[in-house]
């Protein structure tokens, strides 16, 4: 391992990332038995750390898979990484992924193996943030759809945690693909209600209030948690409810909050315009209020305007 290359975390010890790579019988590849976080830097400096780091403990908790160290030594091991791997991306800003699975049944067999004693398997990893790929959703605005696929109900797993159970989330994104390759699949409930898009929270603005669904059907991303600390500050009122197709073309703005990004705004729904149909105004002045407190121009890190 070299200075000159880019390094992750794979069980107890940093490797190039090159060569962080998991075997196939990994659980996190055979039954999906894995959970995972994700972080932005602003200007180096890694964004809500201990939050995500808290957040993907509860997951492992919740899944049963055992951290084999504790936050502080996971902190640690960001730290490291986040160091060494920015000196390689002069000027760019990382994403830092957090990876858990139950580890590796060498007997591949699924259940019908047994799996006796399991080390789980850690990995973080970090990339450069690809900011040019929002930069249309930024300046256009985002395009969603529903997809007939729906939204793990939480009677059957909790919404609250991050995980990587997400093949009907990539089911219904081919769907998606097939109406319209740009858009977003947003995926509704058994009831028909919003919940979220694979990679995002989703919002509206109508009748002067936020409205976010209801919190049992989504996970409460850390950007929709700092959305609605900004509009506290701005006086905004927001609340969480259950919302249906029928309030967001009514709306008069839609947003997505999410991590690498920060705040999106959504222009239209199934083909049909979300208020104006262009970025609302309120959008761009949460996302100005959203610079001021990583001290970063977001709308121009994306933009480049």
């Amino acid at each position: 391992m070299t200075n000159n290359e880019p390094i992750a975390y794979l069980k107890g010890s940093f490797v190039p990332a090159g060569e962080c790579r998991l075997p196939v019988y990994d659980l996190g590849i055979v039954l999906g038995a894995a959970v995972t976080d994700f972080l932005r830097t602003f200007n180096g400096k890694p964004y809500l750390m201990e939050q995500h780091i808290r957040r993907f403990y509860q997951s492992c908790k919740y899944a049963c898979i055992p951290p084999p160290v504790g936050t502080g030594e996971s902190i640690e091991i960001s730290r490291r990484i986040i160091e060494h791997n920015l000196k390689l991306y002069e000027g760019r800003d990382l994403g830092l992924v957090y990876y858990m699975t139950a580890g590796s049944n060498f007997i591949y067999a699924g259940s019908a193996g047994g799996s006796g004693e399991l080390e789980p398997t850690y990995v973080q990893h970090s990339f450069p943030l690809p900011v040019e790929l929002w930069r249309n959703t930024f300046t256009e605005g985002a395009r969603c759809t529903t997809p007939s696929i729906r939204h793990i109900p939480p009677a059957t797993l909790s919404s609250k945690i991050k995980h990587r159970n997400r093949l009907h989330m990539w089911i219904g994104e081919q769907e998606a693909r097939q109406r319209d390759p740009g858009a977003i699949p947003l995926f509704l409930d058994l009831n028909g209600n919003i919940t979220e898009t694979g990679g995002s929270n989703f919002v509206i603005f109508k009748g002067g209030a936020v409205i976010s669904p209801a919190g049992a059907n989504i996970l409460r991303g850390l950007s929709l948690v700092t959305l609605f600390e900004i509009l506290d500050e701005m006086r905004i009122p927001w609340f969480e409810r259950d919302i249906q197709l029928f309030d967001v073309v009514n709306a008069d703005e839609a947003w997505i909050p999410s991590t690498p990004y920060c705040l999106g705004p959504v222009v239209q729904i199934n083909g049909m315009p979300v208020g104006s149909g262009k970025p609302g105004p309120l959008w761009r002045k949460i996302i100005d209020k959203w610079s001021e407190r990583v001290s970063k121009d977001i709308y121009r890190e994306i933009t480049g305007t």
